[in-house]
């Protein structure tokens, strides 16, 4: 007689990791874009309320008390002439988001109208268009804010115009790219046949729909901006003293480095940092809400 082989059990699946892996990293991620909102919530409260905030006139100068240490009357200490770091932290905030503001504002308007009108004219107007950028594209943006300085003399003026057109060619492409896509979508065909004139889809339509990604965009641009510019100040160049800015407080706090005096240099290398890095986090969240939410 032949016996009957026991029935074997089932394969029982392992257990999944995936989702007691995912959660860690999602929280983590969170985080990270509190911490970078409230960074950003905090330099933009300084700069906007610094005349009320500071403790200090920032171009105060007070000899005695040069290079102090950080005290209950000097927070962050002083700097090689006196002058409270705090105050002209919160003063200097003003013009390091205010410059990178008007260059992200500036070159996505520009961006917008030209890759709106690249992607929608076609033809020859798309070409000429495309060789401008190319062109565009082969000056670094901070190489054109030196040469606009070089030009036109020192200050933010002249570099915040040439940095926005530096960067209007980034927007310009990626509107050009997402119009081509919207354009082939059925509501644009809809209202051709509706009657609406081309003007209208493209600029009432298109438009909005392209605007949250190209935001995002402009988002990431806001922090390397805001480096360039910082930079730009440092090599003396853009913000000129006595004015408090995070750029030009590195510049001076160059003669402190040689005496072991870092604290002057230090601060506004870390609210740099902090903000740019900031901003990026805030911007890739942002661009990746977007996708999901258009992959979706």
């Amino acid at each position: 007689m032949t016996l009957a082989k026991p029935a074997s059990k089932p394969a029982t699946p392992a257990p999944s990791v995936q989702p007691r892996l995912r959660t860690p990293r999602l929280l983590r991620g969170r985080v990270m874009v509190v911490i970078s909102g409230v960074v950003l919530v905090v330099a933009v409260i300084a700069a906007v309320f610094a005349p009320w905030l500071a403790p200090y006139d920032p171009n105060e100068i007070d000899l005695i008390a040069r290079y102090s240490s950080p005290s209950a009357q000097h927070w962050l200490g002083t700097d090689s002439l006196g002058r409270d770091l705090l105050s002209r932290m919160m003063h200097g905030a003003r013009t390091a988001l205010l410059g990178p503001l008007l260059v992200v504002c500036g070159s996505t308007v520009l961006g917008l109208a030209l890759g709106l009108i690249a992607a929608w004219r076609g033809g020859w107007v798309d070409s000429v268009l495309a060789r401008l950028m190319d062109l565009l594209f082969a000056f670094p943006a901070l190489l054109l804010a030196i040469l606009a300085v070089a030009l036109f003399g020192k200050g933010l003026v002249a570099p915040i115009i040439a940095m926005s057109i530096a960067y209007a060619p980034i927007v310009a492409r990626l509107t050009r790219q997402l119009v081509l896509a919207e354009k082939q979508r059925s509501y644009v065909s809809a209202y051709r046949v509706q009657g609406f004139g081309g003007g209208w889809i493209a600029t009432r339509r298109v438009l909005p729909n392209v605007m949250p990604v190209v935001g995002a965009q402009s988002t990431l641009n806001f922090g390397y901006v805001l480096a360039e510019l910082a930079g730009l100040s440092f090599l003396g160049l853009g913000v000129q003293a006595p004015q408090a800015d995070w750029g030009a407080m590195l510049n001076e706090a160059q003669v402190g480095l040689l005496s072991a005096h870092y604290l002057p240099a230090l601060v506004p290398a870390v609210a740099v940092v902090l903000v740019v890095v900031a901003v990026n986090i805030l911007g890739e969240d942002f661009a990746e809400r977007i996708g999901g939410g258009r992959g979706a």
